[in-house]
């Protein structure tokens, strides 16, 4: 009796060494937002840190990109096992597990220096045209509601656009992550007939990290890129990825 009970406490142990099993994970990707992700090449801040992070525990990242729109419906359609955000929808009852945040989108208002606009609070953007990413709407209705009711309002995947735009003066207001805008900012220097106008950024809400987080079919795998994630940021290698992209900024 006492030899089989020690099988059966061997066999328990065994099974809580063995790692869950690898898994190759599709996951849906925005296919411009540089420098978080680059399609053609599948690289970026956010497909190294959501690569590696899955990378811990075996796991295998398959990015699909679409349309910012298209991100939360492509999950909720079961083409992909994870997204990299909800969109600002609740997902839970589309069979969703929120893993921690993979990387922050700072998003600020940025105005022309030389229209000396002030904006503080929702009223400030009354009368203004803004042109956004694709869903900001939904995130920051207190903000929105009033300027998309009013049409002036626009959503604009291609988010170089939004640099020529306001700085040719079509639009008043971007509204950007300021690592985005400034990397598209510097893509255009490139070509030496375009110079910049200076730019105002206005922080309008409290940076909220939880704002962003990927979203997994499956809850074991939503752990092992938790913990995949804690132990990039343990050791460094989640600055050194941020560092390798945005150091010329």
């Amino acid at each position: 009796m006492s030899w089989t009970i020690h099988l059966v406490r061997a066999a328990a142990l065994a099974l809580v060494a063995v790692p869950a099993l690898a898994a190759e994970v599709t996951m849906a990707f925005g296919e411009k937002i540089p420098p978080f992700c680059f399609p053609e090449t599948d690289s970026g801040i956010e497909l190294e840190v959501m690569r590696e992070a899955l990378a811990y525990r075996g796991h295998v990242l398959r990015p699909r990109y679409y349309s910012f729109a298209r991100i939360p419906v492509a999950f909720k359609a079961g083409e992909v096992e994870a997204a990299m955000t909800d969109l600002g929808e609740d997902m839970t009852s589309w069979g969703a597990y929120y893993g921690n945040p993979a990387v922050i989108y700072d998003n600020v208002f940025i105005t022309l220096k030389e229209r000396h606009l002030s904006i503080t609070k929702p009223e400030d953007l009354r009368g203004l045209t803004v042109i956004s990413f694709a869903g900001a709407s939904k995130r920051y209705p207190d903000w929105l509601d009033a300027v998309r009711k009013a049409g002036h309002y626009y959503e604009q995947n291609d988010q170089a656009l939004q640099v020529l735009t306001l700085d040719r003066g079509r639009y008043d207001v971007v509204l950007s992550d300021r690592n985005i805008f400034k990397y598209f900012t510097l893509q255009l220097k490139l070509n030496k007939s375009f110079r910049p106008k200076p730019v105002v950024e206005h922080p309008f809400v409290k940076l909220n990290p939880m704002d962003y987080r990927p979203v997994f079919r499956d809850a074991a795998i939503r752990d092992d890129f938790n913990a995949g994630l804690k132990q990039l940021k343990d050791t460094g290698r989640f600055q050194a990825i941020y560092y390798k992209y945005l150091a010329g900024d």
